[in-house]
């Protein structure tokens, strides 16, 4: 029987190695690199209280858009203060927090999002499936922290996916097919291409809420317009449909698979957290989702207890063709009578037997 990595293209590896003339900067300044594969970096010997220098910062956010994520390792008992500031560095150096607060948070901080196994340290059951922080944001956040205030005994990690390398490895139809798509999100009505090129590497990346998603319009095709013209240019209605139910479940389930793929094609990882670990993921290169150990009871695991903090991004995760950045999700849609077009909740469930919380 095959797998899910049966229905991918054999690629060579698309997730460039760490930059030596970045690492030497680094290690000017004190810093011990670590190369993690297939992406990842590891930072030993830094004290991210105090702020590094600029350039080594602007050289950290390029890893991360090449890498995926770096993680400071060793940054034990870290406040809630002291937690946000370092994540200010990034992006557009501002947080954009959009949670609740729960009541084991450090200083009832606002920027503080607590998640824990055991609900009276934080809150339980987020992240099952592969998403991308901030989908319900026209500005999806740029960056995340998560901050492992205490590891389990028994693991209970993170799992990231290379969305860049990820569309690499699409067979050529489907890349066709997906650059033609444009997500919106069921609980805002936002709307993010589900390919788009990221703003620092340069990388052709796929991008797609499986928890969050109300609705996918494609662009119809023109023969003998390119894709990268057909983006650019505005559509009307006729040019526009709605994915119907069984389309949606193919692209969710293609996207879903091209997730799990990723870790024997090399473009994920399972991430198993020390406590103190201070991991920051390019949250517009990075798809991720919370490994199931992470939901077993401290019982079972012992207690979990990790800190997010979410990035304002600089920049919009703007759609292809013209669309705008919002459209009333709760409202009737001028398209194709049989098209998805689901507002509220979880969205579109395209599966029935997976837990939907993100």
């Amino acid at each position: 029987m095959g797998t899910a990595a049966d229905k991918f293209r054999d690629t060579p590896p698309t997730i460039p190695a760490l930059d030596p003339e970045r690492v030497s900067l680094m290690e000017q300044h004190g810093l011990t690199v670590k190369q993690l594969e297939p992406l990842g970096v590891e930072i030993y010997d830094a004290d991210v209280r105090s702020r590094l220098p600029d350039s080594v910062i602007k050289a950290l956010e390029e890893e991360m858009a090449n890498r995926g994520f770096i993680v400071f390792k060793h940054q034990p008992g870290l406040t809630a203060d002291e937690l946000v500031n370092v994540s200010k560095w990034w992006g557009a150096g501002e947080i954009h927090s959009t949670h609740g607060v729960h009541p084991a948070t450090p200083g009832m901080n606002r920027d503080i999002f607590r998640c824990s196994n055991d609900n009276r340290h934080g809150i339980l059951g987020v992240g099952p499936q592969w998403h991308n922080d901030g989908s319900f944001e026209a500005a999806t956040f740029s960056h995340s922290a998560y901050y492992m205030a205490r590891a389990p005994e028994k693991g209970g990690g993170t799992h990231f996916a290379h969305q860049g390398a990820a569309f690499d490895v699409l067979p050529k139809d489907k890349q066709a097919f997906w650059e033609r798509l444009v997500s919106v999100n069921s609980a805002t009505g936002v709307t993010h291409p589900v390919v788009h090129t990221h703003p620092i590497s340069g990388k052709k990346s796929v991008w797609l809420h499986l928890g969050m998603t109300g609705g996918v319009i494609e662009r119809l095709p023109e023969e003998g317009v390119s894709i990268d013209e057909l983006q650019k240019q505005p559509a009307n209605t006729d040019q526009l449909r709605l994915l119907n139910e069984d389309e949606m479940k193919q692209l969710f389930n293609d996207y879903n698979d091209l997730m799990n793929a990723s870790f024997e094609k090399d473009y994920g990882i399972r991430y198993q957290y020390d406590t103190g670990d201070l991991l920051y993921i390019d949250n517009w290169a990075l798809a991720h989702r919370a490994a199931p150990e992470a939901h077993m009871s401290a019982d079972q695991q012992g207690l979990r207890i990790m800190d997010r903090v979410t990035v304002k991004s600089p920049r919009n995760l703007a759609p292809h063709f013209g669309l705008p950045q919002y459209i009333k999700i709760s409202g009737a849609h001028p398209l194709n009578k049989d098209g998805v077009w689901q507002s509220g909740g979880v969205g579109f469930r395209w599966k029935d037997d997976i837990p939907m919380q993100n």
